[in-house]
């Protein structure tokens, strides 16, 4: 075990991935300790989304907040705009709380502690791993998806996902080693994106090429098997886009709870299940609405949603919602559904 975690990090030494949130091995090697800060922000930003996509937003985070204590003081708006755009929105809402956390409990400090960092808000077990031993070294086993195609072709591991997460885990943590974990972990990481890719891994350079299992038994590219996905259900709304003469839209800021939650969207109807008769809702303000050619679709994690797009031009007195100038409020702003509908109302 200790051999295959040298031959990686020799590996990872020549070939790491340069990331604005990563401390590199040469420099960790001169003394520099990683940004517990800069870690968190990227592992909460990468859930769900990739590397390409985050680089920007993380930038951007830091450049406004440079730390913990900048963001915790932010304004909750400030920080969903930015976010727009980045999806899974209660990944935001959960990063201003736990950034005040971290100031109020533990003195604008990451702790130290793998316990600690898991009593912390929108923290779970996986964070909490990359947290320990990315930014502290301490020995916790990382298991993303990248880990687990890894994993389950060195073992030739073919249980199905989710089922096989506790046996390659089990796997992650008997190869972690207890010298340089922060580095061992990035470079499993960087070892499933960049050569034990999904499809036509590049097995012939890969550093654990001779003890794989699955490359000594042609089975590399069949690996990790999943259980088939249920067929996403299709819901349906209404949204009205009103405009103001002077060039204000009206928008609501949607509740914390739920999808969307604390975004900034136009007023509509509930998302529901229906294959006919679409949901209409109440109008925000009384005044002529044009139904828009075309409708907005959108992918969450768990359905597919169609929007109808009214539009009006009105300066009456809203029941909900209000008039933002624009001063106030950009359409990069918005979650990328509610950009869509916007976009629409452009064409």
């Amino acid at each position: 075990m200790r051999e295959r975690a040298k031959d990686l990090l020799d590996w990872y030494d020549v070939h790491a991935r340069v990331m604005p949130w990563r401390t590199p091995p040469a420099d960790k090697r001169a003394g520099t300790r990683p940004n517990p800060y800069a870690v968190w922000l990227s592992e909460v930003m990468l859930q769900q989304t990739t590397v390409a996509a985050v680089k920007d937003y993380f930038t951007r985070f830091t450049t406004r907040w440079p730390t913990v204590a900048d963001l915790a003081a932010a304004e909750d708006g400030d920080v969903m705009a930015e976010w727009a755009g980045l999806g899974y929105y209660a990944r935001a809402r959960n990063l201003l709380k736990c950034a005040r956390a971290v100031v109020a409990q533990h003195g604008g400090r990451f702790p130290a502690d793998h316990a600690a960092l898991l009593a912390l808000p929108g923290i779970g077990p996986y964070t909490a791993a990359a947290i320990s031993s990315i930014a502290f070294d301490l020995p916790h086993a990382v298991l993303d998806g990248n880990v687990e195609r890894v994993m389950a072709r060195i073992y030739d591991e073919h249980t199905a996902l989710p089922a096989a997460k506790p046996i390659l885990m089990a796997h992650a943590e008997a190869l972690t080693p207890v010298e340089r974990p922060g580095d061992y972990a990035q470079a499993v990481m960087d070892l499933g994106a960049t050569i034990c890719t999904p499809k036509s891994p590049a097995c012939g350079i890969c550093p654990w090429r001779t003890p794989c299992l699955a490359r000594q038994r042609g089975t590399a590219p069949e690996l990790p098997k999943k259980t088939p996905k249920k067929a996403k259900p299709v819901r349906h709304g209404t949204v009205y886009v009103a405009r103001r003469p002077d060039g204000a839209y009206l928008l609501e800021r949607r509740p914390d709870r739920g999808l969307l939650g604390g975004m900034l969207g136009w007023p509509g109807s509930d998302w529901v299940d229906v294959s006919l008769d679409r949901p209409a809702g109440t109008p925000p303000v009384k005044t002529d609405w044009t139904v828009l050619q075309g409708e907005v679709r959108h992918t969450f994690t768990h359905f597919h949603l169609i929007l109808t797009v009214m539009l009006a031009e009105t300066d009456a007195e809203p029941d909900t919602g209000r008039f933002l100038t624009q001063a106030e409020f950009g359409p990069s702003d918005l979650p990328t559904v509610m950009r869509k509908a916007f976009d629409l109302t452009r064409h």
